[in-house]
């Protein structure tokens, strides 16, 4: 039996019971984008390889949400430091990394890339761009951003080999790392008073890591989300919410008697409750019967397809203002982010234990 087909089938045993915090998946990206980067100039990294990865991030149900950012950075387009600097995207992010920490004006750009619409007539448009900067020698201080090509915002950065080799950013105590983290997410967003940070360890016991969630008072989200590990400091953007919706419900599906908020993101969806004729709560508690929300559109005359096209629009539209994009452009991210709404409207509570 080929490797790939044995991963596979252990991945959709293990699936049923893995869980992964929403927050986490925007963490997954980021992950995998520094990888490629790594291997990007191996030679031996073979394509089947990389699909397996992106197999293996679609099929765990909770993680899959990361899946189609996954998809897209296979077909980034690399970036020359020239092209970077002239870019429209590039300088706006270059002028805020510059203007926020002036010591990297002297850095080099060692790696970038883009993903781009091109089928609009104003010509290419960023999606995203990556930059990768690196004191002059190549071993020195290093800084990656991620910036959202339509709105602008730096969605996430990491800070690598800015402490001594020989006391690196772990061996820092708590508060020494909580201080380095807040300067650093004050140079480039500001206003860090405005947050609470909430600081922990997690499980990993190949390295030690910790996780930091800076959320605004009266929110119950994170709005930056922080990972240390070795000597880097990794910043992620993941959202938050100042004050909650009226029609936000948490947990609508449960597991071992616990609610499981995998699906809450999906499901809080006002276009979803106004095509269902329900509130959030009437749904809640349908779901809560062991249905799925598939089968609940149906008992509303509501095709899956009519569901599918509704959440997967809002999703998209979350992360890409919809009057920014062609009709392409969006007709394809709601088709890459199709797999992973099956997964949560197809989805069902267990209201028995199994034997």
């Amino acid at each position: 039996m080929p490797i790939e087909r044995k991963i596979r089938e252990h991945l959709l045993k293990e699936a049923e019971t893995m869980e992964c915090p929403p927050a986490i998946t925007k963490r997954i990206e980021q992950s995998y984008s520094q990888y490629l980067q790594r291997k990007r100039s191996e030679k031996t990294m073979k394509k089947r390889l990389i699909g397996g990865l992106v197999a293996a991030a679609i099929l765990i149900p909770t993680a899959a949400f990361a899946a189609p950012p996954l998809i897209e950075m296979l077909t980034r387009k690399p970036m020359t430091a020239e092209q970077v600097k002239v870019d429209e995207v590039g300088k706006a992010t270059l002028e805020k990394l510059y203007s926020a920490i002036p010591e990297t004006k002297s850095f080099e750009i060692i790696d970038a890339s883009y993903l781009g619409d091109s089928t609009n007539s104003t010509g290419t448009k960023t999606i995203q761009q990556s930059i990768v900067l690196q004191e002059k020698g190549g071993t020195g201080k290093k800084v990656t951003l991620h910036t959202n090509g339509i709105t602008g915002e730096i969605q996430d950065l990491t800070q690598e080999n800015w402490e001594p080799k020989e006391k690196p950013l772990i061996t820092l105590s708590d508060q020494q790392i909580k201080a380095k983290v807040n300067s650093l997410i004050d140079k480039m967003y500001g206003n860090i008073k405005e947050y609470e940070v909430a600081m922990e360890q997690m499980e990993n016991p190949d390295q030690k890591t910790f996780m930091l969630n800076y959320t605004k008072k009266g929110s119950k989200t994170p709005f930056y989300q922080v990972f240390v590990q070795g000597n880097s400091i990794s910043v992620g953007v993941v959202g938050g919410e100042t004050t909650p919706s009226i029609n936000k419900v948490e947990g609508y599906f449960s597991k071992s008697g616990k609610p499981d908020y995998f699906a809450d993101n999906f499901l809080n969806d006002e276009k979803l409750f106004s095509l269902l004729k329900m509130s959030p709560t009437d749904l809640k508690q349908e779901l809560a019967k062991g249905k799925s929300v598939v089968e609940v559109a149906a008992s509303k005359n509501v095709s899956k397809q009519q569901v599918i096209d509704v959440i997967a629009k809002t999703q998209v539209e979350k992360q890409f203002p919809a009057e920014e994009n062609s009709k392409r452009f969006m007709e394809q991210m709601m088709k890459e982010i199709e797999p992973k709404v099956l997964q949560v409207i197809e989805y069902k509570t267990e209201t028995t234990l199994k034997k």
